[in-house]
């Protein structure tokens, strides 16, 4: 199915729930478990339908945050899709509920059933109005984030493609650029600030009515996260404070030498060379075709499913005015395609979204099979596995994006890797503070950033950039606002893609093999035990 003929048609909520809640009656009063299988599965086809549904519009309005129609729809999903979570919780409930259970689990595998645990224990319907607020809250911090859009260099510039100036040679070019990117977060500042503020009072009253000290707990079940918890994170906060943070100040001190400077600031950040970065020999309808010579040389399974992509246009990723900022990869449930957003700017950020999202997807195409769709995504720190090793499996085909500058590319890319953790574990140690502590005010918010910044950055400058300077770089972290406690995932990934590099340099063979081992198996098992398959080391 070629994705502009799949149709949207708004779903009547009130006929959606009359057929939901007879199949529910059907599974409670079931006398074998033949009869509530054959439930389940009709119950699955309403809910794919749903979320086909939603995750259309989803990705319409990513499209184009100002296309009218789209946004009403939008608007409706944020409004509606609560009371169709209501429904699944419903449904969770009356297998949790169920004399059936070990049949339940032994078909579909313990981790369904933490899952479901998980969910019913962050939902109720006295929260749904909260919710409700919550979406239309996220809704709005993408839609101000898509606003940006100027002339600048002869260009038509959002958010991405402007930051992509930030690795021009020319420091005229580089430094206005800079610039006008973070002049926009100082002028939005109080629009920034007003939603958080909202969003951490609003997830706070969720928690609270539903009975939890704080929205931690509750974020920590709205993550899955089935086999470790927060002290579990303080332990991995310990080592990347010991292990991460000096390697990656040593990349910072090789950066600075290399390129001729006696520090690295935020202008100088994203130059690693002094002759100029890893260049890519080709546009983007250039590295979409050489992607399908990489895939198919990987293997059998990548050539196919590549093609599988391009054929049905399974994937939008040239920037344009109302274009959201990002990149995601999702999937739409009723045709088991994974489809892929970003936004190219003409670096080599691009290749990251050509292996990164690829990655998502191409564990989503290898796990399409599985019938319960809670389990073909795993959860997210699971999830992350797949798409950063495959950047770094993607290695020895980069001279076909970047010919000559291949070492360039290779050098800038595992840096990047290694100085990534401890930005992650920031966002997340910001998180946990702020989560407990609701009633500070938006400067306090941005001082503890700042005092953050010293902990896992002790490197960074940002020379005159007043809003950066008083703790605002966070405004442009989408997860924070939007996905609360996720970041920690990448960089539990990020260990492991890692770990998978090492693999690699002994036996690429077995290295892929255990990775395509994880991908087929999508989310029926929990993070720790998707490690244990890879026969990776738990980064814990």
């Amino acid at each position: 199915m070629k994705f502009e003929n799949i149709k949207y048609n708004r779903v009547d909520y009130e006929n959606y729930k009359e057929q939901f809640l007879e199949y529910i009656h059907k599974i409670e009063y079931s006398s074998s478990f033949d009869e509530v299988i054959t439930n389940i599965n009709s119950i699955n086809i309403l809910r794919k339908k749903i979320e086909t549904m939603r995750v259309l519009v989803e990705i319409k309005f990513s499209l184009n945050t100002k296309d009218e129609s789209i946004k009403k729809e939008n608007k409706y999903w944020d409004e509606m899709y609560p009371y169709f979570e209501s429904l699944n919780i419903k449904f969770y409930q009356s297998l949790l509920n169920s004399r059936f259970k070990k049949e339940i689990i032994d078909k579909y595998g313990k981790q369904f059933y933490r899952i479901m645990e998980c969910k019913v224990g962050v939902f109720s319907d006295s929260i749904i109005e909260l919710l409700k607020q919550e979406n239309k809250l996220m809704s709005e911090y993408t839609a101000l984030l898509a606003s940006f859009n100027m002339e600048f260099n002869g260009e038509k510039c959002n958010l991405s493609k402007m930051f992509s100036y930030a690795s021009n040679l020319d420091e005229k070019i580089r430094r206005e650029s800079i610039k006008l990117q973070t002049d926009f977060f100082e002028e939005n500042e109080k629009k920034f600030d007003y939603i958080f503020d909202k969003l951490v009072k609003i997830r706070h009253d969720i928690a609270k009515k539903l009975g939890y000290e704080s929205f931690l707990e509750v974020g920590y079940m709205r993550m899955l996260r089935t086999d470790y918890d927060e002290k579990d994170i303080e332990k991995l906060r310990k080592k990347v404070i010991a292990k991460y943070i000096p390697m990656a100040n040593d990349l910072y001190s090789e950066q600075s030498k290399r390129i001729g400077v006696e520090k690295i600031d935020f202008y100088n950040e994203k130059i690693e060379f002094l002759d100029g970065n890893a260049k890519l020999i080709g546009d983007s309808k250039y590295i979409i075709k050489q992607g399908q010579k990489m895939y198919d040389e990987i293997s059998d399974e990548t050539s196919k499913f590549y093609r599988f992509l391009t054929d049905n246009n399974l994937f939008d990723i040239e920037y344009r005015e109302g274009k959201a900022m990002g990149g995601y990869c999702t999937i739409i449930p009723d045709y088991n395609l994974p489809y892929i957003f970003a936004n190219f700017n003409g670096t080599v950020d691009d290749i990251d979204v050509l292996t990164h999202e690829m990655g998502h997807a191409f564990q989503v195409y290898m796990s399409s099979y599985i019938d319960m769709q809670e389990l073909v995504f795993p959860t997210l720190d699971s999830c992350e596995i797949h798409s950063m090793s495959m950047e770094f499996f993607t290695y020895p085909w980069m001279h076909l994006f970047f010919g000559k500058d291949i070492d360039k590319y290779k050098k800038y890319h595992y840096d990047s890797a290694i100085k990534f953790i401890p930005y992650g574990t920031l966002v997340d140690h910001f998180q946990h503070i702020i989560y407990k502590n609701v009633s500070l005010s938006p400067d306090d918010r941005k001082k503890i950033w700042s005092q953050l910044e010293k902990v896992y950055l002790p490197e960074k400058d940002y020379v005159d950039l007043n809003i950066l300077n008083r703790g605002g770089y966070w405004f442009r972290q989408g997860h924070i606002f939007k996905d609360p406690f996720y970041y920690i995932d990448y960089v539990l990934a990020q260990i492991c893609a890692l770990q998978f590099y090492e693999l690699m340099q002994i036996d690429y063979k077995d290295a892929w093999k255990r990775f395509l081992k994880i991908c087929k198996v999508g989310g029926i098992y929990s993070f720790k035990e998707i490690v244990d398959i890879a026969g990776l080391e738990n980064p814990f």
